[in-house]
């Protein structure tokens, strides 16, 4: 379009893709953190004020809580000259259910840094009413994610039977899916009780159950231990990292997200899109994604034998939810997005 886009952001050279460099985009090194006390992001506010100061962008869009708080406090001054700034809050990490102690430290930090923001931008109709309330942007907006390409998902070309067979997964085995990492928010322990409970309630249906998760985290061994534990290793599979996920949920039945906090699951959707019913937890932003008994079912967070009654009654009725889901995703097509940012930006 004609703009020029740069970046800044905490990388190591050997990771920044080359498209960006292709597209005139300059790449700057911030020492940021994810850590709210970590001594970098001091540093971090100070390079952006210079940066900034320097080649007076007419807007910096910033993302993740703490580079945003950084960023926001550097350009304070600089609105004065006419630089906007944006921030894309992807979950804030106070929202219904969440801990007191995350209400009593990001909640203050977002509240005051409100005031500092042109356009406040949120993924989830939760965080949307709340921001609209309680916070202070100039302007605040929803936008439904990120966006995803739905071509991607949609037409996977791979051979699936030999791929399953790969895996040792017979045509009449159910494939349970979950992409993330493997930390406790991500929760897969519960689909790990909620799948030993089946085995002794529910053996047969156990049988031809097997649950895959693409992802690695410090979580890995907890989960292999329990896994062992309840007795059924041999039907838990941790993939480790996977650069083939269209494929994988190609070949998958049904797909799980068990986490306890997100804004909006670029994974869910990408799982919806490849026409797979899903069993999520009740939580923000799956909300917005998963209707109960409409696309598959929500489920407590905590609820292990809400988790072992969806997943057996979720494999005698897989295919008409995949549908509903594949129909309802198309909102949060990269295309769609793409016009609301549009709009946002130039409008």
């Amino acid at each position: 379009m004609g703009n020029t886009v740069d970046i800044a952001c905490n990388y190591k050279e050997s990771i920044v893709p080359e498209c960006y460099k292709e597209l005139g985009c300059q790449i700057f090194y911030l020492p940021c953190s994810r850590v709210p006390f970590d001594g970098g992001n001091i540093t971090a506010a100070r390079k952006i004020h210079r940066l900034v100061g320097k080649k007076g962008y007419d807007i910096v869009h910033c993302h993740t809580p703490i580079a945003a708080f950084c960023t926001r406090i550097a350009c304070i001054n600089i609105r004065r000259h006419g630089t906007k700034v944006f921030y894309t809050a992807h979950g804030f990490h106070f929202y219904t259910g969440a801990s007191l102690k995350n209400w009593l430290v990001y909640y203050p930090v977002e509240w005051l840094c409100s005031w500092w923001t042109d356009v406040l931008i949120t993924i989830n109709r939760e965080d949307y009413e709340r921001a609209k309330i309680h916070l202070h942007a100039k302007k605040t907006e929803y936008v439904p994610g990120v966006g995803i390409d739905l071509i991607k998902f949609n037409n996977v070309d791979c051979n699936k039977k030999r791929m399953r067979n790969e895996l040792g997964l017979m045509n009449t085995d159910i494939m349970l899916l979950s992409v993330g990492e493997l930390n406790e928010n991500k929760n897969h322990i519960i689909v790990i009780e909620a799948l030993g409970m089946i085995k002794k309630e529910c053996p047969n249906i156990f049988k031809k159950l097997y649950y895959f998760v693409a992802g690695d985290g410090k979580n890995k061994l907890v989960i292999e231990k329990l896994a062992e534990k309840k007795g059924i290793r041999e039907h838990v599979k941790l993939l480790g990292v996977v650069d083939n996920i269209p494929e994988f949920l190609s070949i998958a039945n049904i797909f799980l997200l068990p986490s306890k906090r997100e804004g909006l699951n670029v994974s869910l959707m990408e799982a919806m899109a490849s026409g797979l019913p899903c069993i999520v937890s009740d939580i923000r932003g799956n909300r917005d994604l998963i209707r109960d008994d409409a696309g598959g079912k929500r489920v407590g967070s905590e609820d292990v034998r809400g988790w072992m009654r969806a997943i057996v009654e979720l494999t005698q009725n897989i295919k008409s939810e995949g549908f509903y889901n594949l129909d309802l995703v198309s909102k949060f097509s990269i295309e769609n997005v793409k016009k609301k940012l549009y709009k946002i930006y130039f409008q």
